[in-house]
């Protein structure tokens, strides 16, 4: 079984059962999907910003159990910084959360399942799964 990490924009597809998902899905079963700490941060603000009350919330921290969620620690926090680093001397500006995201993938050496491919097109050795044209 191998492991992969998925972007924000993928799991949220997933959650909201979005016709996108279904492109993804052959890929992930079978798979050990994990999450960056930021990641389940995003989904958190959305599900407060949705104004959908508890309800939502909850069936949120049901649908993330199955998924391992890294947590952030010091060695994650330089892979960080080198990503920031790297995409900015390309020529190419990445979001924090992306840069998160993206330092969790590469810290681990695991592909990054996105559905957003330009997000990351600064960061060099980060192995991308998408069905995005």
């Amino acid at each position: 079984m191998n492991r992969l990490v998925l972007d924000t924009d993928v799991v949220s597809y997933l959650f909201k059962n979005h016709p996108i998902a279904r492109a993804y899905v052959p890929k992930l079963l079978g798979q050990t999907l994990v999450l960056s700490f930021m990641t389940a941060a995003e989904l958190e603000r959305w599900a407060i910003q949705s104004n959908r009350g508890e309800i939502r919330r909850t069936r949120l921290n049901w649908f993330l159990q199955p998924y391992a969620i890294l947590p952030y620690h010091r060695a994650l926090c330089t892979s960080w910084a080198e990503v920031m680093v790297a995409a900015q001397a390309r020529g190419f500006r990445i979001e924090c959360a992306d840069a998160w995201i993206a330092a969790t993938a590469l810290l681990y050496d695991l592909p990054l399942v996105t559905h957003n491919r330009d997000d990351y097109r600064g960061v060099p050795g980060l192995r991308i799964i998408s069905h995005a044209s």
